[in-house]
């Protein structure tokens, strides 16, 4: 492979597999118009979903019945979506690597992804197996600060981050304005993520690279501080389930042709 896989993501993503299936929130309804309104998925289309991870996005791809080449890094999360969707043609691959032919797909998603490999090296070879008017699909899950508790969890979440390419820290955008590209196009959906703490918290955050990274004193650490922070505000304490709230981010670019 031409490029690395960052050493959080090697690290966290190799024992995080199953409490990332756990933790991580689904995405909204919306997001189906969107595949095959805005990037025209079909059964007509192959996309390729790269950094599929676990495959928390793959049935969305599958559900328009386009083919689904799924390409990850981690091979702990490639088993877990190759178990998850039989049907997927899964591959270990990189985005500056990507093991297919020129001008072979129709679309390109990135689902929670894009930060970890936002580089010109990347978008060249996305372009590169792209057909001319192809479409890159970028999307992030992102939890709504907007609701007072929550900038609370990100702090101690963000805490710990070092290194890590994150959204919101805005570095992946600086490989746009891309030559084979036209300009990004975004939208956003609200929603929400019900469950118990334990999951739509705990193990959310679990699930985060960096954190799954940790030391276990370390981690229970984090687990003491979201116990805390929950202890302390009205609209969590006690509750067995609670409602995390989302933003989903969408964004597309246009192959030229």
């Amino acid at each position: 492979m031409k490029d690395q896989v960052h050493h959080t993501a090697a690290a966290g993503y190799k024992v995080g597999a199953d409490t990332y299936v756990r933790g991580r929130p689904d995405y909204p309804p919306q997001i189906t118009d969107w595949l095959t309104d805005t990037l025209g998925l079909n059964a007509d289309k192959t996309v390729i979903d790269l950094g599929a991870g676990t495959g928390k996005f793959t049935g969305r791809l599958v559900a328009t019945g386009a083919q689904v080449i799924a390409v990850e890094p981690v091979a702990q999360m490639l088993e877990k979506l190759s178990d998850a969707y039989p049907v997927v043609l899964a591959v270990k691959g990189t985005a500056a690597d990507l093991p297919l032919p020129d001008a072979s797909v129709d679309v390109v998603v990135c689902a929670q992804a894009f930060h970890w490999f936002a580089s010109k090296e990347a978008l060249d070879e996305i372009a590169r197996v792209l057909k001319p008017g192809g479409r890159l699909g970028l999307v992030w899950n992102l939890r709504d600060t907007r609701v007072g508790w929550v900038p609370k969890l990100d702090a101690i979440v963000n805490a710990l981050e070092g290194d890590t390419p994150r959204y919101y820290i805005g570095a992946w955008r600086r490989v746009f304005p891309h030559p084979a590209f036209g300009s990004l196009q975004a939208q956003h959906f609200s929603h929400g993520h019900t469950g118990s703490p334990e999951d739509v918290i705990f193990n959310r955050v679990r699930s985060t690279s960096f954190i799954s990274a940790l030391p276990e004193a370390e981690r229970a650490k984090v687990d003491e501080q979201i116990r805390a922070m929950i202890a302390g505000e009205p609209a969590l304490r006690g509750r067995d389930v609670v409602t995390v709230p989302y933003e989903t981010a969408v964004f597309v670019a246009v192959k030229g042709r």
